[in-house]
């Protein structure tokens, strides 16, 4: 029973966050921003809630489920920078035959260092105020994450051009009639609808992990720390592996770095002022991993050229981690 009712946390997560994303677009267009603003600023947030509503929801909750919102804070980040660019490396490589650049992934480097320099100075900070014991040194870390992504996303906004108008985003799920922009009403409805089902899904996956940890021994950080963010991050990662077989390599890593810019900053500055924010070695080390994958995918990314063994060693952090994790729970 347990599982089953994991699996429809999970469900109403996605399928919240799938409902909110559409609905945010068409806000967007409704207030008549460009494309730019609205993926920098609004969707973002569409992709980003179910990861920031666990934590928030865990806290709530109360007990033990303080380890399950860190889990879920610091294992986005961590699913990010090792799964995430191994899907990218992987399909890259699976599907060579069929694209112009071969198994090279050809992204906008401008984007991707702005991305990636952000991520890893900001996740580090993060982890680090983890080993100190202040709630004055928490929030200021907290405050001085919020201004460095407030500063990201209007560097980001500034050089990303011209915004272009918004005309392929899929019909309004609540007014899917309507060939013109659906009514307010039906864009309010089906923000509140998602909402309440990011809520209730995070609640119950909260709920559940905490009885799966009882059960099996272990503890709910591990497991929060890995099934969160796959529940969460990778359906919409997998995104990704479509944009790499049509060689749309700037959409398939920005997609993954920008997640990576937001949840180093935002979601980490919740946890800092919620929360204790007391790592243990499970969360440090998914930390580390996490860092990790974002060197790497900075060192390599922008030369075009990956190969196997670069994707290895994405596939070796993550496996390397949850042996870890195993082996010491």
């Amino acid at each position: 029973m347990t599982a089953l009712l994991l699996a429809t946390g999970f469900a109403l997560i996605i399928a919240g966050a799938i409902l909110f994303t559409n609905a945010i677009e068409w806000s967007g267009k409704r207030l008549d921003l460009g494309e730019g603003a609205v993926g920098s600023l609004l969707a973002a947030v569409g992709t980003a809630l179910p990861e920031s509503l666990i934590p928030v929801v865990a806290v709530l909750s109360g007990g033990e489920s303080e380890q399950i919102a860190i889990g879920a804070i610091v294992g986005a980040p961590f699913m990010l920078g090792t799964v995430a660019m191994l899907v990218v490396g992987g399909s890259a490589l699976a599907f060579r035959k069929r694209r112009s650049s071969g198994s090279d992934v050809t992204s906008d480097n401008r984007s991707l260092r702005r991305d990636l320099r952000l991520f890893l100075p900001c996740f580090a900070v993060g982890l680090g105020l983890g080993l100190i014991d202040s709630n004055l040194v928490h929030v200021a870390g907290a405050i001085g994450l919020l201004i460095a992504y407030g500063t990201y996303v209007r560097r980001t906004v500034r050089h990303s051009g011209e915004a272009d108008d918004l005309d392929e985003i899929e019909s309004l799920t609540f007014d899917p009639g309507r060939e013109d922009k659906p009514r307010s009403i039906a864009i309010v409805a089906q923000l509140a609808v998602a909402l309440l089902m990011i809520v209730g899904g995070a609640e119950l996956f909260v709920e559940e992990v905490t009885k799966l940890a009882e059960t099996l021994g272990v503890s709910a950080l591990v497991l929060s720390l890995v099934l969160a963010p796959l529940a969460t991050e990778l359906p919409e990662k997998l995104n990704s592996v479509l944009w790499i077989r049509q060689d749309k390599d700037t959409l398939a890593v920005g997609n993954i770095t920008g997640a990576m810019a937001f949840q180093s900053t935002v979601p980490i500055a919740l946890g800092l002022m919620v929360t204790d924010w007391d790592l243990n070695r499970f969360a440090l080390a998914a930390g580390v991993a996490g860092l990790a994958g974002g060197v790497l995918a900075l060192w390599r990314l922008p030369k075009d050229t990956l190969g196997l063994p670069v994707v290895v060693a994405w596939s070796a952090l993550f496996t390397g981690f949850v042996a870890f994790a195993a082996l010491g729970a």
